[in-house]
């Protein structure tokens, strides 16, 4: 089968032949219709994140995806059925562990998982994938065409859901939120925040940090959705809450290393921000005493977010299905076939989300 993949010691994709998946017993076979790209892609490649499968030259790339049952192997889903994988498994040679017994695998450290076209394990950027049902989520058919993007989704709403736990001691009555980037997954937090839904609807105000110009796609998106547009340029993140308001929720979605000392700056009192960048080692200056002492008497709070589990997958279903037709369509700039890939993966300041499709429903 025909599957997209990083050959060791290369620095740019491959389009290859690769056996078929081994369906195991518990598994289920997934013909793959479409797999987004996004920054921990990237990364993958560029070698400063994830790993190898073991014994391996290459790895098939891609963690967000939707797909068809196409076998269900004695499962509870039903041939012809839409799924959505998730992202980790327990290690290979290790069988399950505390984290997966709980259904909570997204708080497994380091080691104690392997992540599907991240580290250690193959990921879904093929024709077929041979995954155990329990790590496979039912959508409805509707969604063949955007449902990959209930795995970014998911993260968001994890970040969002620890971050309100924090604040959960107490009675706490947020109505603004920042989101900082203008990426795919910071228009996706947009989104998910403007959505008239009981979770989010307290939010009154959104905004949106980018260091783009006018005209922009993004800030068109941002500003449709109801959001107001921050230029970084002309307004930092440490001057945020002069220049509009203070946030009650940050959503940082950047990876730039100083984003969540400033956010401490730019939060309310009694303020949380969610962090969901992986930035590289970088070294900066900053005044601890004022941040520390910012966190302590304020009731601020700085969480961190990465991965996410089957109730935060169904959510994000949920929230996919309230997010208007046209923002997905603008979100979605370049859809490929797969002998194309190296073309989707090149850097392109005008794409905003591009997608590998093998198959159609």
């Amino acid at each position: 089968m025909k599957a997209v993949t990083i050959e060791q010691g290369d620095t740019g994709v491959t389009v290859r032949e690769v056996p078929d998946p081994v369906v195991g017993p518990e598994d289920v076979l997934v013909r793959t219709l479409r797999v987004g790209i996004d920054g921990t892609d990237h990364e993958v490649i560029g070698g400063s994140h994830g790993g190898y499968p073991a014994g391996e030259t290459y790895q098939i790339l891609g963690h967000e995806a939707i797909g068809v049952v196409e076998d269900p192997n004695g499962s509870d889903l039903q041939q012809g059925q839409l799924v959505v994988p998730t992202v980790r498994r327990p290690p290979p040679d290790g069988g399950t562990n505390a984290y997966f017994d709980r259904g909570e695998p997204d708080m497994a450290p380091d080691g104690s998982y392997v992540e599907r076209g991240i580290v250690g394990a193959h990921g879904f950027m093929s024709e077929y994938v041979a995954t155990p049902a329990e790590f496979l989520v039912p959508v409805p058919d509707s969604f063949a065409e955007y449902g990959f993007l209930i795995e970014p989704i998911s993260n968001i709403e994890k970040a969002i859901e620890h971050a309100l736990a924090t604040r959960s001691a107490f009675e706490w009555t947020p109505e603004s939120a920042f989101v900082l980037g203008n990426g795919p997954l910071g228009l996706l937090a947009v989104a998910v925040l403007t959505q008239d839904a009981p979770m989010y609807d307290q939010f009154e105000r959104g905004y949106c940090l980018g260091r783009r110009d006018r005209p922009d796609p993004t800030i068109e998106i941002i500003e449709r959705l109801g959001a107001t547009y921050v230029d970084s340029r002309e307004t930092p993140v440490s001057a945020f809450k002069a220049a509009h308001e203070p946030a009650d929720l940050i959503v940082e979605a950047t990876g730039y290393a100083a984003h969540p000392f400033e956010a401490i700056t730019a939060l309310a009192p009694n303020g949380v921000a969610a962090l969901l960048g992986i930035p590289d080692d970088w070294t900066i200056d900053l005044d601890a005493g004022r941040l520390h002492r910012e966190l302590v008497l304020e009731n601020k709070a700085l969480v961190g977010s990465v991965n996410s589990n089957i109730p935060q997958f169904e959510r994000a279903r949920d929230s996919l299905t309230r997010m208007p037709e046209w923002f997905l369509d603008e979100l979605v700039t370049g859809v490929f076939e797969p002998a194309a890939a190296p073309e989707a993966f090149a850097d392109d300041t005008d794409a905003i989300k591009t997608v590998i499709e093998f198959d159609t429903v």
